[in-house]
């Protein structure tokens, strides 16, 4: 990690009590995303205001083992956005790739895969899905990993509802 620094740095870095004090929060329980926890540690190491440490980005990127480049973005979304945007993760609607399996396409695969099988064969496969819900027009195109993701969802989310509703047990009334 030999990159250069950037001279005069364009984002400070600085944070108040309340969000340091929620930055090493977050850090001592341990429980966040990694992503989310490593933001944190580089905003603590880069505060610039009397209680922080002010590292340099270099520096920072040493310790914790990333890029300035990361450095850098973190400080951006922290003095543009806050302390919430510089910790989570956007996902750019321009980046992201058009759902396959909309509401109504994925009812109707799922009810493929559960009506009886074609002529010769014992049970749907991820690859006769794929061949049929292009024939019967139920989407353009599609691949069998794309289809087995589906069906695993909609499989897991059934399964997670039943197990939770048959688990519960009616309160007595007062």
């Amino acid at each position: 990690m030999t990159a250069q620094q950037p001279a005069v740095k364009k984002y400070i870095v600085r944070l108040d009590d309340d969000e340091r004090e929620r930055l090493s929060t977050l850090i001592k329980k341990g429980k966040a995303p990694a992503r989310q926890l490593l933001k944190a540690r580089i905003l603590l190491k880069a505060d610039a205001s009397e209680a922080g440490e002010a590292w340099s980005d270099s520096r920072i990127a040493e310790a914790l083992d990333t890029s300035i480049d990361t450095i850098a973005r973190t400080r951006q979304l922290l003095v543009e956005e806050g302390v919430d945007s510089a910790l989570t993760r956007k996902h750019s609607p321009k980046s992201a790739r058009k759902r396959i399996f909309d509401g109504a396409a994925e009812a109707k695969l799922i009810a493929l895969a559960c009506s009886p099988p074609p002529k010769g064969r014992k049970r749907w496969t991820l690859t006769l899905l794929e061949t049929a819900v292009v024939e019967l027009n139920i989407v353009d195109r599609a691949s069998d990993n794309t289809i087995g993701r589906t069906l695993k969802k909609t499989v897991s989310s059934l399964t997670s509802r039943s197990n939770g509703s048959s688990r519960r047990r009616p309160t007595p009334p007062s």
